[in-house]
This record gives C-alpha cells, sequence and structure tokens, in this order.
C-alpha cells in the first residue's frame, strides 16, 4: 500500500498529517480504543507504507477519550479466536507480530501519547514506539497470563527486558499486573511524565520532524540492529552509517549554519 499522507483516509482509526508529522488515533472511546482483526492489519499496512513515503517524518501514536488502548477486543477477537484452529490462530498470531514488525521498520520516529488504559496489545504497541510520554496515573498492563495465554505475544519477551530490565519484565509478563506511570517512569519505559502528554508528543515529534531525515531514519535502524552484534561488529556498523550521513547535503548545511552562527535548516537530503 502507498499512499499520499494528505490524503489519506484509513476506515479503523483516525489519520492526521501537518508539518511533516503524522498522528495516528485509535478511536474507540467507548470501549477504550481496543483493536480488531481489521485495525491490526490497516495499521500493519500503514506502517509499512511509512517506508515508501519519506514526507512523512515522524509518527506520533495516541488514542481517543482519555485512554491509549486496552487491547484486542474481548468480543471481536478473543471471542473468535477460542473457535479457530491451529492455522487460523497461527496466522493471526503472526500478523500482530508483524505489526510490531511494520512499527520497528518504519524509518520515522515512533512518539507514543499514553493516557489513562495501556493494556495487552496496547501495551505491546507503546513498548515498540521509540519514545514513550505517559500521563501521570495512566496504567500499563501485559495482560496475556491474565486470560491464559503467554507474556511471549509480539516480540514482548525480546523488547521489554531491554526497556526495563529482566526482572521487571518478567514479572509484569508472568502476574499481568499493572505497571503504575511511577514504576514506568522510574524503570525507563516512559522517557517523561507529563500532563498534556498529547501536547508533549506532538512538539517533540514536530522537532524531531524538522531534524536531519535520513541521519534519524539511520539511529532508528541501529538502534535495532545493533541488539544482537559484538561490539566490534557495531564499530564497524556505526562507521558505515556515519559516513553516510556525512555524505548528506544537510551535513553540509549544518556546518555552514555552525560557521555563520545560524540555526540549520534541514531540508533531508
Amino acid at each position: 500500500m502507498t499512499f499520499d499522507p494528505t490524503t489519506y483516509a484509513p476506515t479503523n482509526f483516525l489519520w492526521k498529517f501537518e508539518d511533516g508529522v503524522a498522528t495516528i488515533t485509535l478511536n474507540r472511546p467507548e470501549r477504550k480504543n481496543p483493536l480488531t482483526f481489521e485495525s491490526y492489519d490497516e495499521l500493519r499496512a500503514t506502517f509499512y507504507s511509512l517506508d515508501h513515503n519519506y514526507g512523512v517524518k515522524a509518527v506520533v501514536l495516541r488514542g481517543a477519550g482519555g485512554n491509549f488502548c486496552s487491547g484486542g477486543d474481548v468480543h471481536e477477537i478473543i471471542g473468535p479466536l477460542t473457535k479457530m484452529k491451529h492455522e487460523g490462530l497461527l496466522k493471526f498470531t503472526r500478523m500482530t507480530g508483524d505489526l510490531v514488525r511494520a512499527m520497528r521498520r518504519c524509518p520515522q520516529p515512533i512518539v507514543a501519547a499514553v493516557e489513562g488504559v495501556c493494556a495487552g496489545a496496547g501495551a505491546i504497541m507503546a513498548m515498540s514506539s521509540d519514545i514513550r510520554f505517559g500521563q501521570p496515573g495512566c496504567k500499563t498492563a501485559f495482560l496475556f497470563s491474565r486470560v491464559g495465554l503467554s507474556g511471549a505475544d509480539m516480540g514482548a519477551c525480546a523488547i521489554l527486558p531491554r526497556l526495563i530490565g529482566h526482572g521487571r519484565a518478567a514479572e509484569l509478563l508472568f502476574t499481568g499486573r499493572t505497571m503504575t506511570s511511577d514504576e514506568g517512569l522510574a524503570w525507563g519505559f516512559y522517557n517523561r511524565l507529563v500532563e498534556d502528554v498529547q501536547a508533549e508528543a506532538q512538539a517533540l515529534a514536530l522537532e524531531l520532524a524538522k531534524g536531519p531525515t535520513i541521519a534519524h531514519c539511520i539511529t532508528k535502524k541501529q538502534l535495532d540492529a545493533e541488539w544482537n552484534v559484538t561490539i566490534e561488529e557495531a564499530l564497524e556498523m556505526e562507521a558505515r552509517a556515519q559516513a553516510r550521513c556525512m555524505d548528506t547535503k544537510d551535513f553540509h548545511r549544518a556546518y555552514e549554519a555552525f560557521a555563520n552562527k545560524r540555526k540549520p535548516v534541514f531540508e533531508g537530503n
């Protein structure tokens, strides 16, 4: 799927594009913004499409009505899953994991603005974002064990320990208990807690959108790529990545601005 971000009109969530920032709003506030089979699929397709649309410089992910996302819809997803055979279940779990893959592969930084409830697949989407802002009092829970499922869902056993540490991740994934906003901040899940979390997320996304696009894309790629390599391999990967950045016009613009005591204006090339 390719799209023009200025005219894109998804069916299962809201989309706004302005000043290089795309805002995705999960919009079922009466149910705390649960996901359906269709919204999983459309979100996945949208994030994959961002890999081919460099007019979008940064993404804000949020929920409507004071909550982020309550996870998979109990009636529209959980119920039907109990009636599926193994092949259908595996197709679903691969599709949900593919949403995380799409979020991590899209080159744009994703800023999650978390209010209220952030549970199940909602917690996974926040986890899979690059930066997370939480509102004081927001509640984050990886609920899978509460419904008889493993905490090994949508990459949680790989990504969550890297954010908050193995022991803390193990506790949350085994028990399904709520992580408070204060715990989320202290443990490093949230970058900050702010009252107007959506405004804070938009402000940072706009700042990132004005930055060096290619350099930001490379930073995101390398943050993931260097998880499983030695320091020696990482040094070589970063040498190649930084040389690529030094070959951009934005790098030269930054030097010229610095030499003339001006703030650089990046153009993404």
